[in-house]
Formats: C-alpha cells, sequence, structure tokens
C-alpha cells in the first residue's frame, strides 16, 4: 500500500467541483443532468433540487411509473425531465448551456452515448455514491464513518452483517448502497448515523471518485459484467478502487491472491493497515477460525501470541457453508477497525436476520435438505453452494451471460447424485456436465427439448411457476435419503423468471405445495 494525503489531478472536477464537499457548500445554480430516474437516480435529482442545483432528469423509459416520478420532480422543482429513448442520446442543456456535471444512475455504462458526449466534452461524470459523500457533511448533524464493502458475490450479507455487529453496539447505523435504502436517502436522514455500512456495486465504484473510508474489502473477485465494463482488467480495477483512501484497514481475503494484490496497490491515507481473513488458522494481522471460533489476531495487543474470540461458527446457523464464515469474518474486521468490541461482533451474529434467497433451508424431510440460493447467479456463487453439501441434486441453468460453465461442473461433479436443468437454452451448462460429469443423470424440462424455449419477450411469471413445479417434483424423483436439493442455478434469472427473487419464491412455494415445512432461514 503507499500513502497519500490528497487527490490526483482529474477529469472528474472543475474548479467549481472542487469546493463543493458538504452539504453547506455553494450547490446553488449548478446546472446538472441526472441520467436515470430509478431508485438513485430519483433520490439523486430531488437531492440535488434540494441543494438548490439547476436539475434536468432524463431516462430512456416512459413508463408509467416514470410519468409520475417525473411528475414529482416537477412540482418540487426540476428544470426538465425528458423521458423516452430519443432523450437518452444526447446531453441536454440546462438553462440553455451545457451543464456543470452529470450524476448517473450506475446502471448506465461509460458506453452510453449521452455519457460518451459528456466525457468527450469534458462535463464531470459522477455516480451517486459520489454525490452522497461530498454532502454527507452537514452543520448540526453527525457524520457517519463508512465502512465499504465490495465483491463479486456475498456484498448484501457481509453488509448485513456489518450492520448487525454495529447495532449490537448501541451505534445509529444502516446498510446502504447497493442494498436496501439508497445512500442519499440515508445521507438526508435528519437524525443523521454514526455508521454506514455501504455495498458498492462494480458500476458504482466506476463513478465514485474521492470517497476515503474508515475501513473498506473487497471479499472475492471473479468474472462478471464484463459486458458492462468492456473487460475483466476494467471489472477488476473498479472493485479494486474500494481501498483507494481508505483511512483505516483495507480488508481483503486470505485465500483469494487478487484482493491481496489490490491491497498492496491501493493509493490509502498514511498508518492504513491491511487486515486479513481466512477460514483457516489466522496469522498476525488476521481474522480466522480455530476449531469452531471465528478469532481476531488483528485488533488486539496480544496478537503475536494470542488470539480474542469473537463467537461460534454454530451461532451462524443452521447450515454453515464456508463463505459464510468468510463473509462473518470480513464484517468483524470491519467492524473492530471501527472499534466496535468483541462482543457485539458475536451478539450482531446471533442478532442477524438474513433476507430470502442465500443458502435459505426451506424444508428437511426424509432425509432430504431442500435449500434455495436463487441469488447464486454466477458460477463463483454456485460453486461456493455446491461445496457446503456432499450430495446433491442441483436445479441450475437460466440465462448464463456467456460464462463457462466447465471449472464449476468439474471441480464439482462428484458431489451430483443428478442435475435438472432450467432455462430458455441449457446448452451452455449443459454441454458443460456432457463433457465433465457425463455418468450424472440430467433432466431436462419438454419445452426446451423440442426447441419451445423462452422466445425473448418478458418471462411469463406463471410459466416460470409451472417450469419450477416440475422441477421440484423431478428433484424429489431423484433425491435419496442424504441428499440435498439445491437450487443454486449459476445463471441469471430473466430469461424465465422477473428477477432471482422470483424464482426463488417460485421455489419456495413449489417445495411447500408439495408439504415441505419452512425453517428459519440462513443467507450466504
Amino acid at each position: 500500500m503507499s500513502g497519500t494525503d490528497g487527490m490526483a489531478a482529474n477529469t472528474w472536477e472543475t474548479p467549481r467541483l472542487k469546493h463543493l464537499t458538504t452539504w453547506d457548500s455553494d450547490w446553488a445554480g449548478l446546472r446538472v443532468v441526472v441520467a436515470g430516474i430509478g431508485a438513485s437516480g430519483f433520490s439523486a435529482a430531488d437531492t440535488l433540487i434540494e441543494l438548490g442545483a439547476a436539475v434536468v432528469v432524463v431516462d430512456a423509459g416512459a413508463t408509467q411509473e416514470n410519468e409520475a416520478k417525473a411528475d414529482t420532480l416537477r412540482i418540487v422543482g426540476a428544470r426538465d425531465v425528458l423521458l423516452g429513448a430519443g432523450h437518452a442520446v444526447s446531453l441536454p442543456l440546462v438553462d440553455g448551456e451545457r451543464p456543470d456535471l452529470v450524476v448517473t444512475s450506475p446502471g448506465w455504462p461509460p458506453t452510453q452515448p449521452l455519457l460518451t458526449e459528456a466525457a468527450a466534452s469534458g462535463v464531470p461524470i459522477w455516480g451517486d455514491v459520489e454525490l452522497a459523500w461530498r454532502v454527507r457533511i452537514r452543520e448540526g448533524r453527525p457524520t457517519a464513518e463508512w465502512l465499504t464493502i465490495t465483491g463479486t458475490n456475498g456484498k448484501t450479507t457481509t453488509v448485513g452483517l456489518t450492520e448487525s455487529m454495529l447495532l449490537a453496539a448501541g451505534k445509529r447505523a444502516v446498510a446502504a448502497g447497493n442494498v436496501g435504502t439508497p445512500i442519499l436517502d440515508v445521507i438526508r436522514d435528519p437524525q443523521g448515523y454514526d455508521f454506514l455500512a455501504v455495498e458498492l456495486s462494480s458500476f458504482q465504484l466506476h463513478w465514485a471518485h474521492s470517497i476515503s473510508p474508515l475501513a473498506s474489502v473487497c471479499l472475492n473477485i471473479a468474472e462478471d459484467h464484463v459486458d458492462w465494463h468492456g473487460s475483466y482488467e476494467a471489472y477488476l480495477a473498479a472493485k479494486a478502487s474500494v481501498y483507494a483512501r481508505t483511512r483505516i484497514a483495507c480488508v481483503y481475503n486470505v485465500e483469494q491472491r487478487e484482493t491481496e494484490a489490490m491491497v498492496e496497490e491501493a493509493d490509502v491515507v498514511e498508518g492504513c493497515r491491511a487486515v486479513g481473513f481466512t477460514t483457516g488458522m489466522p496469522s498476525v494481522s488476521m481474522m480466522g477460525v480455530v476449531e469452531d471460533l471465528l478469532v481476531d489476531r488483528a485488533f488486539i495487543e496480544q496478537r503475536k501470541d494470542s488470539a480474542a474470540e469473537l463467537a461460534s461458527i454454530s451461532e451462524l446457523g443452521e447450515v454453515v457453508p464456508r463463505h459464510l464464515v468468510a463473509n462473518a469474518l470480513a464484517a468483524a474486521a470491519l467492524v473492530r477497525a471501527a472499534g466496535i468490541p468483541a462482543a457485539a461482533v458475536r451478539d450482531g451474529i446471533r442478532a442477524f436476520q438474513p433476507g430470502d434467497h442465500r443458502i435459505q433451508v426451506i424444508a428437511n424431510e426424509d432425509g432430504v435438505l431442500w435449500i434455495n440460493d436463487s441469488k447464486a447467479t454466477n458460477p463463483h456463487a454456485a460453486s461456493a453452494s455446491l461445496a457446503s453439501f456432499q450430495s446433491v441434486v442441483w436445479i441450475a441453468g437460466g440465462l448464463s451471460k456467456g460464462v463457462s460453465y466447465d471449472e464449476l461442473v468439474t471441480d464439482h461433479a462428484r458431489r451430483l447424485r443428478a442435475v435438472v436443468l432450467l432455462g430458455a437454452d441449457p446448452t451452455p451448462l449443459q454441454g458443460a456436465l456432457a463433457r465433465h460429469a457425463p455418468d450424472v443423470p440430467v433432466s431436462l424440462h419438454p419445452s426446451t427439448q423440442t426447441g419451445h424455449g423462452h422466445d425473448g419477450g418478458s418471462p411469463d411469471p406463471a410459466t416460470g411457476e409451472a417450469l419450477m413445479q416440475w422441477a421440484v417434483a423431478e428433484a424429489s424423483r431423484l433425491a435419496r435419503d442424504g441428499d440435498t436439493v439445491l437450487m443454486a442455478p449459476a445463471a441469471a434469472s430473466m430469461d424465465q423468471f422477473s428477477s432471482y427473487a422470483h424464482r426463488g419464491a417460485a421455489f419456495m412455494a413449489a417445495v411447500g405445495a408439495r408439504g415441505g415445512q419452512g425453517t428459519t432461514p440462513k443467507e450466504s
């Protein structure tokens, strides 16, 4: 790591923008185009209008929902709201002049025409997270410390655990960013917060330029979102930027060298520490596992020859996969860097209430465990799920996004009793199974076998639910005493379901319809 006391020259701010570093700075009359009217875009526009900026909002979607949002923004003072695909291809004027700034929603890629025109014209581009960092300081309110979390998988769980540990310590804290409440809505809370646990996607990090968190972590890295970033190297660079300007601790995954290399190359505030986490025995300045205990060898005075007990692995839940242990240790490192006592780490783990669709126990009957991990939308996430069980009937497949399944199948072929394939086009995963697990039985839905898959339009919920009922019935037929039926698709859902949540809910309903009794869920 290298230390820094300031920021290098850049193309994302101008002399005027350089001085906009608090809520109480002079934002009046700043000409801003907000790209996107989704949750983050609406929040950004609303915030900027409240600050006194002159705001024009652009979105390609002229939906009824967007029209309602546009009406609200016009009422509160937006100069204009331009909806429809024709408005999203060029940079609009604001009050008859070129804008001073574009604030973009994270889903808009750098290649989007409006953004490329802004960049070519020298107009700085921020994301909503950058804007939130700029306005976090406000006279009369506490300024929250930021703990920032990214990674290809496990972000939401780690953010939730971090929030729970902070709350257990009596801090006013909230999860924000890529999960839950838009971060600008959190920033505008009249009471303020002590800490924000901020989940950051690679998209958000791409448009964030000056964040200086108390502690940061990249949980893991695997190929994803190459279509948005243009290359794996660009995706990797976006994830690595989570460590830039970190002040107290850069937390990295000891078991993935890439994250350690990110920390080594990060430009941080002088005195910032590197703290590792591992699901094995920790060395000095690491969090890790001793027997069945999560322990701290980083934030105690006697770390050279001892460790502080944080919690037992069993307190994480009924099913505790290895990556859930890793997520808990990463969260513990973040809060310990913030001075949170060990007892609050344990209490936070005990109090943590995970969301659905992440290593969620649905039923355990007749010797068969049913697990919903619909959130496993890529091979890296599915691999972590498969590694948690010994004998699996795997419900998998969906929209592959061009990824390869060869390594995934090779690594876990020995665990597979059978595979039930979803997906309008199951060919990518089916091919990998044929090459690397040819003896594993594979079930295909009749509509797929006859070529009547998804036609490219919006998925029909009823069709998706009927498909899942078939998949669950097929898995039930194939499963034996001691097996786990694992729905971890390793693919996106949008070819046959509206979202991963819709897919997971359909699985839960189908399992329930055959008599399974739900249990308290745990996620990873």
